[in-house]
């Protein structure tokens, strides 16, 4: 097992520092266990409890055991306090164990140290002090010395000092992507089931501060540190007293308290009985309050409060954790984080949230036909439109695109492009060269792999979608018409990305509206037209559903999903509407 310590004087910061680092390296797939020196007493140690009465009593070793966990509580009497050594030998073997305190023992350590002023920390520990973590410059320290809220880099040192490499983050099966024997065609549905089962999350996990945190998908549950409102408090500008004081009288009168109770300022008395006090919105109620009638409701001559009786108990007060309590699930695991949620986290005392790192999806474009819009006019080459779109919808899904250029139709060249790739993307999304033919570079190189799979998804628009991993990354192979690219992506890659990326299989939104168009449809496939809403709220078609027609994916504002079997659409029939909205494309 590894070893690493964090000491520092009381106050340092070391607690803190200890928990970002148990996050960081158990995020990385790493068993770890602790050990920490104390001073004072344990919540186990407290008179009264059930392990205080059996040592009370003589026994030598408690052991508390539950469902969750189980504790042991060693009396060592007479023994000497045992050493760190000592206590490590006992843990069950884990990657790292992370020590806090034991300063005079010989392991490695980083000191944490706030406001520090300089002096030679290194030369009070024996010279186990391997670097410093600061709040402040240490230009005196002859050794590494971290901001003390850097936990990745402090993490990166102690796994660089003890020889401790991450774990790889879980990475797909290299059949995943394999259909049953014998399929040939593939039905939508049962083509997104096989993904939605096999897929899972490819990238590591890190914290970040809650305020810059939209669009990040979280990691881990999030609880609230504390309650919203953390305190009762009023509703409305008015005057607070205790509900069960008041007189049976109509109206009521009720003597002033010198003072008020305002937001950021509480009131730090007790009112009295049958008393009110001056309260404002958002402030905490007093001692003494628990009921609040509005300003706009009262007559106040010479210090006396007057109001019509009829006022109800607990009246414009919020109570305490009336929103969330303290504890209570927040937000869960894979949930993307909008501004409402900033919000949400913020209120409950989260500072930072645990996510996994942004997905990194490359973008390549093959063929030697394409080339960079406006740089030839040639009319034998054809611009690259693929490549913009799929980057920009990336970045508007809130993954990190990596632009990957354009590759001939060259199998070095594609090779050395994929290799490149592999290092620097989490998921690969190619156009072009997908299928099978003389010029289907993509399709031949993937196959040398032994991981090509040809999907014949029943999709119209769309051809073959060729699935495969290289060197563990896996590949979406789109078909070259920007048109079917689009299609594919937005229901094959959309929801494939946000899994590997943490988050949740997401279904596009559909709205049943009445038909603008006829359609004779045959039975098949699954088709997808490019439509848009008309003024009257129902959805018309695209005039030509040639898929070259690439105007139509800018003229439409959703596209309208037809049924495997065959239709008949006529003008007012009920068709499934998939707005662009609801694929992220605002």
């Amino acid at each position: 097992m590894k070893i690493y310590g964090v000491t520092g004087w009381k106050n340092s910061g070391k607690t803190g520092l200890m928990e970002r680092l148990i996050t960081h390296f158990t995020a990385q797939g790493l068993k770890v266990s602790t050990v920490k020196h104390t001073h004072h007493g344990v919540d186990l140690e407290r008179p009264g409890t059930d392990t205080h009465r059996h040592r009370q009593a003589g026994a030598q070793e408690v052991i508390l055991a539950s469902s969750a966990r189980v504790s042991i509580l060693h009396e060592l009497r007479d023994d000497d306090e045992p050493r760190l050594a000592d206590l490590i030998d006992r843990l069950t073997p884990c990657h790292l164990v992370l020590v806090e305190g034991f300063k005079g023992a010989s392991h490695p350590k980083v000191e944490a140290h706030r406001k520090a002023t300089g002096e030679d920390l290194l030369a009070r520990s024996n010279n186990t002090i391997h670097a410093v973590a600061s709040d402040t410059p240490l230009p005196d320290i002859d050794a590494p010395v971290f901001d003390l809220n850097d936990t990745d880099a402090i993490a990166t040192f102690i796994a660089r000092a003890t020889g401790l490499a991450p774990r790889q983050q879980t990475k797909l099966a290299n059949d995943c992507f394999a259909l049953p024997p014998g399929v040939t065609w593939t039905p939508v549905d049962d083509a997104l089931a096989t993904l939605k089962d096999r897929l899972a999350p490819v990238v590591a996990t890190e914290n970040v501060a809650v305020a810059s945190a939209t669009g990040r998908i979280l990691s881990a549950d999030h609880h609230a540190a504390r309650s919203n409102p953390p305190g009762a408090n009023s509703a409305v500008d008015g005057y607070g007293f205790a509900y069960g004081s008041l007189p049976q009288t109509d109206p009521i009168t009720l003597p002033l308290t010198d003072g008020r109770s305002a937001a950021g300022a509480p009131f730090s008395e007790s009112v009295p009985p049958s008393h009110a006090l001056r309260i404002l919105t958002g402030a905490l109620l007093p001692e003494g309050v628990d009921t609040i009638v509005l300003q706009e409701d009262v007559h106040i001559e010479h210090n006396q409060l007057t109001f019509p009786a009829g006022i109800k108990p607990g009246a414009n007060a919020r109570a305490a954790g009336e929103d969330v309590r303290k504890g209570a699930l927040a937000l869960p695991a894979g949930h993307k984080l909008r501004a409402p949620d900033i919000a949400l986290l913020s209120a409950l005392g989260v500072p930072d949230a645990k996510v996994f790192a942004r997905l990194r999806v490359g973008v390549l474009s093959t063929g030697d036909e394409l080339a960079e819009p406006g740089t030839t006019a040639n009319p034998a080459r054809t611009y690259d439109a693929n490549r913009p779109m799929l980057l920009s919808l990336i970045e508007s899904w809130g993954y990190a695109s990596v632009d990957l250029g354009h590759i001939p139709d060259d199998r070095d060249a594609l090779q050395n492009a994929l290799d490149d790739a592999a290092n620097k993307t989490d998921v690969i999304l190619t156009s072009g060269g997908a299928s099978a033919g003389d010029e289907d570079h993509v399709s031949a190189l993937l196959q040398d792999t032994g991981s090509l799979h040809h999907w014949r998804i029943a999709i119209k628009p769309g051809r073959p979608l060729a699935l495969a991993q290289w060197k563990s990354t896996p590949v979406f192979g789109l078909p070259g018409n920007p048109v079917a690219a689009l299609v594919t992506t937005l229901i094959f890659a959309r929801p494939a990305f946000s899994v590997l990326a943490g988050g949740s299989w997401l279904t596009p939104q559909v709205i049943t509206l009445p038909a603008a168009f006829t359609k004779s449809k045959k039975a098949g496939r699954r088709e997808y037209l490019r439509a848009r809403l008309t003024y009257d709220g129902q959805v018309e078609a695209f005039k030509s559903e040639g898929s070259g027609r690439i105007s139509g994916l800018s003229w439409a504002t959703g596209l309208v999903e037809l049924p495997d079997e065959a239709a008949e659409i006529v003008p007012g029939t009920p068709v499934r509407y998939l707005p662009y909205s609801g694929f992220g494309i605002t």
